[in-house]
């Protein structure tokens, strides 16, 4: 199966909210292929973010795909609102979601793609038997709640394992990372299997998103050669 190119999703987790359309603007502007939104609801990650008026509100003045992110502890019962607000990608965590297949499946019943999340102590085992079903695999390199904060290095292995349990069984999901994704540390994460790289503080911390979003894709490239020299088992 051939795999599509490196994209990049900034997380508005780490925007300016008071000029969101503006900042979202930028990024887009900058060369950015996904838009990552994180919804948290302060009982399964210690924090309160944002909801489907937000997305909808998004919605309105991007034409990138919405990749929403589902921190939360019962994400059926949101579902349908998101799902009309505009969200591309809805995403929930394995952790939360007790009747996995059903929850996807209600994604998906919405013409919405439908991906599952697993924080970085959770076994990649426990979504193995919905990898058929799922457009995206999202992988956390840091424990979710808050942006900026350091990615975990062991989270590379699982990134690797996860590529190759895609592989093997023939999904067409992709790989997605987020948590503490920056030019510094892309290009070990791509060569572990990323398809989609989450990148918050990074971005929209720097002066130059354009030169960011850049630097990150760069990191593709860097990695080309020594994939061709060797090339992934599957």
């Amino acid at each position: 199966m051939t795999r599509p190119s490196l994209r990049i999703a900034p997380s508005i987790l780490s925007a300016d909210f008071a000029r969101l359309a503006e900042e979202v603007a930028r990024v887009e502007a900058a060369g950015a292929d996904l838009l990552h939104i994180d919804v948290m609801d302060g009982h399964f990650v210690p924090n309160l973010t944002v909801g489907p008026p937000i997305v909808a509100a998004l919605r309105k003045v991007t034409s990138l795909p919405l990749d929403v992110h589902l921190m939360m502890t019962n994400p059926d019962a949101f579902i349908p609102e998101f799902a009309e607000a505009g969200a591309d990608y809805l995403t929930v965590h394995v952790e939360t979601c007790p009747h996995l297949h059903r929850t996807v499946q209600s994604i998906k019943e919405r013409r919405v793609k439908a991906g599952v999340t697993l924080n970085p102590a959770t076994p990649l085992s426990t979504v193995e038997e919905i990898l058929a079903d799922v457009d995206l695999l999202l992988v956390m390199s840091v424990n979710p709640g808050f942006g900026g904060q350091q990615f975990i290095p062991s989270v590379l292995d699982k990134i690797a394992r996860a590529r190759q349990l895609i592989d093997r069984i023939g999904s067409a999901a992709l790989l997605e990372v987020d948590g503490g994704v920056k030019a510094a540390n892309a290009a070990g994460i791509i060569r572990a299997g990323a398809d989609i790289l989450v990148s918050g503080s990074a971005i929209f911390a720097s002066s130059d998103y354009s030169q960011m979003i850049a630097a990150l894709r760069g990191s593709a490239k860097a990695t080309a050669g020594s994939k061709a020299a060797s090339p992934r088992k599957r």
